[in-house]
């Protein structure tokens, strides 16, 4: 296949893993641009008898030496951490190409729950999860044994506790948070008692950068009371506008300050379970 080829085909599930593995949107796309370079400066690449495996295996150690170069740097972070917001206003529901981007996988929960693996965990728990390689395929990728793979992959899913089926569709998921916003403008704590859990916890992420709560709020009185503050100090020196956050209903507020706040939401059953705010304005670059 030509390189053009290969680009169309597989830039978009390869930048699905390398975001899954990094949480960085900007990281991702320089980690997929250098694996299409690699190839593309292979001397024979018609001896390349597998150019799927290749690029996967490519962008696989990119990440994994991204990972452990800055682990040292994310230890010192300041405050929650959360994933660079990957924003779709607009998802074609036929384009196969998006598939990718729509998953429960790809939800600020979900990557939160892969940051308690470690980077070869992630690796090969992502590779065979989501993108179905066997373990002997993915043995080459990472420097392992497949009967290591096998033990990693098993280890880590113990780790991964995550029901998309409890989950609300994308649709009763956006009306909610729909309700949410508008119960909240309107100070309505008695519909907010039946869209948000009593066991809400709010996590912002500042990254020291900009103003954020440095520890979770836990708790429905604590998170309702915070956002019914903001409102009132932010009143009319704000725009605000329903979009999709990593495949799911989200909100993006943008202050008359500059500052922007990508809002996304974790549901457990039929309620609000998990608020997440970035405003880390480092990690809104590529907005």
């Amino acid at each position: 296949m030509s390189i053009e080829s290969l680009y169309k085909e597989y830039k978009n599930p390869l930048f699905s893993l390398a975001y899954r593995m990094t949480g960085s949107v900007m990281d991702a796309e320089d980690i997929v641009q250098e694996a299409f370079l690699s190839y593309d400066q292979i001397p024979r690449p018609e001896a390349v008898y597998n150019e799927r495996a290749y690029l996967y295996k490519i962008v696989t150690n990119r990440c994994l030496d991204l990972l452990r170069s800055s682990a040292k740097k994310r230890e010192m972070y300041v405050g929650p951490w959360l994933p660079e917001p990957l924003i779709e206003r607009e998802i074609s529901e036929d384009d196969p190409s998006d598939v990718y981007l729509q998953r429960e996988s790809i939800s600020t929960a979900y990557l939160l729950l892969l940051q308690r693996l470690n980077a070869v965990e992630r690796a090969v728990f992502l590779l065979r999860e989501i993108f179905n390689y066997s373990f002997d395929e993915i043995a080459e990728m990472v420097g392992k044994t497949s009967a290591n793979c096998r033990q990693i992959f098993h280890r880590a899913k113990k780790s991964i506790h995550f029901d998309p089926v409890d989950n609300p569709s994308v649709s009763v998921a956006e009306e909610k948070v729909r309700d949410f916003v508008n119960s909240l403008l309107q100070g309505n704590t008695t519909k907010l008692l039946e869209l948000v859990s009593e066991n809400v916890v709010f996590y912002g992420d500042g990254g020291g950068k900009v103003r954020a709560a440095q520890v979770p709020v836990a708790g429905f009185d604590p998170v309702i009371r915070l956002h019914l503050n903001l409102l009132k100090m932010y009143e009319g020196k704000f725009t605000a506008s329903f979009v999709r956050v990593n495949g799911l209903p989200g909100l993006h507020f943008i202050l008359d300050d500059g500052l922007q706040y990508v809002y996304s939401f974790a549901f457990r059953g039929n309620k609000i379970h998990a608020i997440y705010a970035l405003a880390n304005p480092e990690k809104q670059r590529h907005l």
